[in-house]
């Protein structure tokens, strides 16, 4: 019976059930969570999906090499749920195509060297380079063993004198195409390992897809075929170089040079790293900034080489120091000549490690983590830990009475004149309702919207043990209703001799902590929770602004909000031009957006700027002030990686907001303060869409669904659950 195709209505597919009945069993249960949360079958008809059952999944049954070197593999090809999947799209939906890779870990070394090679030329010049390649289906010979099931026997034969005692790998990558039913392209791979002779394979694991995907989300490339780091080493290996540039595609190389990015030394000299793709065109990677300890790429373990990911060979950075991962970083040193490495000429990598040993118990040294240590996380650091343990007299019109804790790591108290001079500072920050801050006034000599700051320091009363009191100075305002915010943030100066002479002269911050309270009576509602900082964290590893100061989502709400703009900073901008135009909105949602979508700011000509403290010049949608005026600057990078392979994915936001918090609007939030933008003040649920979707398309459909009196109707339409909620609409892209 022939299965009709479903039909197209109003954005959504419609299954002829009457037609399919009795010839196709309908799943009860909704599958949609086993599809990434942006996946275009999350938001598919639930019928058309339980048919179609979208997904891609490879098993290698098993490997072998015949006696005159011929290989093959059986492998299956099935569904998410298990079901086998008919690759010529016949039995089942979609016809699925597959690629092949074949290499081996020669004895003696510990890299895969692929089988299968090409010659690849360079766009200009005639210039030739090796790059490890594979087979497609049609390159060899595929047979079909049964349902779901192949064997692909490749063309290319291993050597007469391969070693059968040696690790060999073979790695399938394909896709499963779907688009005739609206749901997109599925892309899978795999990898098997195997020894001929029957013994253990030797691993070769030192960095886990799922570290990458802590940023990336789901790493994929080349269109989104290629899946996973196990089989990105098959073909970026030591045989893999571009013709174009000269330089290496050698994975421990090329991977470390484009995360370093902006941070080069030959970068910011004024040599662009760039990559050829396989269009051969031009990719640039000279303004990427690592996001760990923003632009602080010494942070090995805690991101990408994760000690705690479960790779045999996690250690392998420390252990195994050498000229090419090393010197892929440190891309100034000329180990031939000893230039930039104190003079040490060194031939090969046999005494590395000698000097570069892994950890002296030592920071700031030739070891390999005291070498990467950070300043502002410096074991030395003695500590500063905070607690807000009550908030006494907090009602409207009252001056609070806030009782805190300040200790060290070791639990001793820490003194108020500990906390004074210097990079020493230590503040508590009022703010309310929770409701939504910006509005409130603490009196008029704040001029802090929204919120009031104060030192402490000078009065508060503290015991031995770190135990303070300290009354504020201004009031909880007369009129104020629900509950309020206490935050209390700090940090201490750190002189570290041992460090580069740039940062001996360090800070250290304690982790923000914000207490919520009722200045009426009524039931303390805490701020609503949007983003988590664990999320923050999966790519900053340890998210800390304005001098180690601020740390904590609740706390940047605080004076982020929606009444906020740089005008206290501006006026003392260190570029001229700033100081000419009118201030910059920095409220939360509008300003986390658009600095995420940075480098799509700078390619529609838009930037956004924040002049930060000490007139700071923070440009997002166009210039990196670490980058050479010869190199063309892009804009901040969002790491997330579409279906098909690109970055810049700032459809995927549940990378940062929990609970769904991107579909549920709020009622009573305040207008967003926003001089520069076009429209000023702007309703808040149309500040944060259109700091993403900032064209004016999208800001005349937002300002026609809003009304100043009676406010936005977005939820009708974009909520979760609504015909175009935000999954549906952000789905695939």
């Amino acid at each position: 019976m022939r299965i009709p195709k479903p039909v197209f209505a109003r954005g959504r597919y419609l299954v002829a059930l009457g037609l399919i009945a009795g010839s196709v069993a309908f799943l009860s249960a909704d599958k949609r969570t086993i599809f990434p949360r942006n996946d275009r079958s999350n938001v598919a008809n639930p019928q058309l999906v339980a048919w179609v059952q979208p997904g891609l999944l490879y098993k290698v049954v098993s490997t072998k090499i015949a006696s005159d070197g011929t290989v093959s593999v059986d492998f299956k090809t099935t569904d998410p749920n298990g079901a086998a999947l008919d690759a010529t799209g016949v039995v089942t939906p979609g016809t699925i195509s597959t690629s092949f890779l074949l290499a081996s870990i020669p004895q003696g070394q510990t890299e895969f060297v692929s089988y299968i090679t090409r010659t690849v030329t360079a766009a200009k010049g005639g210039a030739t380079a090796t790059q490890a390649s594979g087979e497609s289906s049609s390159t060899g010979t595929l047979t079909t063993v049964a349902m779901g099931e192949y064997l692909y026997t490749f063309k290319t034969k291993v050597p007469s004198t391969d070693d059968p005692t040696a690790t060999h790998r073979v790695g399938l990558y394909g896709s499963r195409n779907l688009t005739q039913f609206g749901l997109g392209t599925n892309y899978a791979s795999v990898t098997y390992d195997w020894v001929p002779n029957g013994s253990t394979p030797a691993p070769r694991d030192i960095v886990r897809t799922a570290d990458c995907d802590s940023c990336h989300d789901q790493l994929s490339f080349h269109g989104g075929s290629r899946k996973g780091v196990d089989l990105c080493i098959m073909c970026h290996t030591q045989q893999t170089s571009d013709p174009n540039t000269g330089e290496t595609l050698d994975m421990k190389v090329f991977i470390h040079k484009i995360h370093m990015g902006a941070s080069l030394p030959g970068v910011q000299a004024g040599t662009p790293y760039q990559i050829y793709n396989f269009q051969n065109a031009p990719v640039d990677f000279s303004t990427v900034v690592y996001p760990s300890n923003p632009g602080d790429p010494r942070n090995c373990a805690g991101s990408c080489h994760n000690p705690k990911n479960g790779a045999a060979q996690t250690k392998y950075w420390m252990t195994q120091p050498g000229q090419a991962a090393c010197g892929s970083c440190h891309d100034n040193v000329n180990f031939a000549t000893g230039a930039n490495h104190a003079g040490l000429a060194q031939s090969d990598d046999s005494k590395c490690a000698t000097c570069h040993i892994p950890s002296s118990g030592q920071e700031f040294d030739l070891s390999i983590i005291g070498a990467h240590a950070n300043p502002t996380e410096s074991i030395s650091a003695p500590g500063i830990n905070l607690a807000i343990t009550k908030v006494a007299n907090g009602l409207a019109g009252k001056a609070p009475t806030v009782s805190f804790t300040i200790t060290d790591n070791s639990g001793n108290g820490i003194p108020m004149s500990a906390m004074t001079g210097g990079e020493n500072r230590l503040a508590l920050v009022m703010a309310g309702p929770t409701s939504d801050y910006g509005l409130t006034s603490f009196g008029s000599d704040v001029t802090t919207p929204g919120y009031v700051s104060e030192n402490p320091v000078p009065t508060a009363q503290c015991d031995a043990s770190g135990n303070c009191t300290y009354t504020f100075a201004h009031s909880i305002p007369a009129n104020a209703k629900g509950t309020y915010a206490m935050g209390i943030e700090g940090r201490r100066g750190l002189t570290l001799p041992n460090a580069p002479a740039s940062e001996q002269s360090t800070e250290y911050g304690a982790i923000n902590k914000v207490s919520y309270f009722s200045v009426d009576g009524s039931p303390v509602t805490p701020r609503r929770t949007v983003v988590s900082i664990n999320n923050c964290n999966n790519c900053h590893t340890k998210l800390s602004v304005h001098g180690e100061n601020r740390n904590q989502i609740e706390m940047c709400a605080l004076c982020h909000n929606p009444d906020d703009t740089d005008a206290s900073t501006r006026s003392s901008a260190v570029v001229a031009a700033d100081k000419s135009l009118p201030p910059q909105g920095i409220n939360s949602a509008m300003m986390i957006h658009k600095i995420h979508t940075g480098e799509t700011l700078g390619a529609a000509g838009l930037d956004y700027i924040i002049v930060g403290f000490g007139g700071s010049h923070n440009s997002f949608g166009a210039a990196f002030a670490s980058v050479p005026s010869s190199i063309t600057k892009t804009g901040l990078l969002y790491p997330a990686m579409t279906p098909t392979g690109g970055v810049a994915d700032t459809a995927k936001c549940y990378m940062c907001h929990v609970n769904s918090s991107e579909g549920v609007f709020p009622e009573g939030k305040n207008p967003v303060t926003d001089p520069q933008g076009l429209v000023n003040p702007v309703q808040p649920t149309t500040s944060a869409c259109t700091a993403c979707h900032f064209d004016t398309t999208s800001l005349a459909h937002a300002l026609q669904n809003s009304d100043p009196k009676f406010g936005e109707a977005c939820d009708v339409c974009h909520a979760t659950g609504a015909t175009y909620d935000v999954d549906v609409v952000h789905a695939g892209k």
